[in-house]
């Protein structure tokens, strides 16, 4: 199943499929390490759900649910 990343609930992991949009978002979310194939898992929202915190390659990452709309993933189960 295909969804947004900032559509993930916590503790979900997923594949990254393709990321959408324009210069300089992509640029930072590939120089931040979501490129294409990369597991990445919600581990805590705040509590108004802005920002969202991810474990990615062994780090944790922070980003706005803006941001976080630009990536697709596939569900890990």
């Amino acid at each position: 199943m295909i969804k947004k990343l900032s559509e993930l609930n916590i503790g979900e992991r997923g594949i990254v499929v393709n990321i959408v949009g324009k210069g300089a978002l992509i640029r930072r979310l590939l120089d931040m390490g979501i490129v294409r194939g990369v597991e990445i898992r919600v581990i805590r929202k705040a509590p108004l759900g802005d920002p969202i915190e991810f474990e990615i390659k062994g780090y944790y990452l922070s980003l706005r649910r803006d941001e976080a709309r630009h990536v697709f993933v596939e569900v890990v189960k």
